[in-house]
């Protein structure tokens, strides 16, 4: 049996419940208004970063956040993922600097038992200085997965350190006043993540 299909199965339910918050969002809505306005997603966390410095939902404030829940040890589709969502960050600095600096890309682990601060710091830096890795607790990582709205599951292996992580895929785009604007389309490409980032961020 092929150990990635239980994550690739959860992986595409998951795309496909996305597909429907934002359609159920954007519902009614003018046009113009965020896909994912009035949400339930986000709210305040509390994690470490790779210095294991505290780093609260709070410290976004004033500024745009760009969220992926993924894991460091993850073969395939986080580290893809989040090339893509950083990709397409760097095209849309590059074209907009000034917007750029205005928006926080970070990665949060749900796998909280392997990736400990050195290494959601060492998998942040492979993708670009500006994406900031994060980890916590077994219960901090609960609460902010529940916070927005994050399926995971550890799934079997061969050993303790063995093992896959089923999850949702998707990368939130937070307002600066720690809002859900949109769903950043990391499963398409980096031109289309950076059109999505010009759309919203001023």
């Amino acid at each position: 049996m092929d150990p990635k299909r239980p994550i690739r199965r959860h992986l595409r339910a998951a795309l496909a419940a996305s597909a429907l918050l934002v359609l159920s969002a954007c519902g009614g809505a003018p046009g113009g208004e965020p896909p994912l306005k009035g949400a339930a997603i986000g709210g305040d966390f509390t994690l470490v970063d790779k210095t294991g410095k505290t780093v609260r939902a709070a410290d976004f404030k004033g500024r745009y956040s760009a969220l992926y829940f993924g894991y460091t040890f993850c073969p395939d589709v986080c580290p893809l993922d989040v090339q893509v969502l950083m990709q397409g960050y760097h095209k849309f600095a590059k074209a907009n600097p000034d917007l750029a600096a205005k928006v926080a890309p970070v990665f949060i682990t749900i796998d909280p038992a392997r990736d400990k601060p050195e290494i959601v710091g060492q998998f942040a830096a492979h993708f670009g200085k500006e994406l900031t890795g994060l980890t916590g607790t077994d219960a901090q990582i609960a609460q902010v997965a529940k916070s927005y709205a994050v399926y995971y599951k550890k799934g079997e292996g061969t050993g303790p350190n063995a093992y896959l992580m089923d999850h949702s895929r998707a990368a939130y785009l937070m307002g600066p006043d720690g809002q859900p604007i949109a769903l950043l389309p990391v499963d398409k490409d980096a031109n289309a993540v950076a059109d999505e980032l010009a759309k919203w961020v001023r």
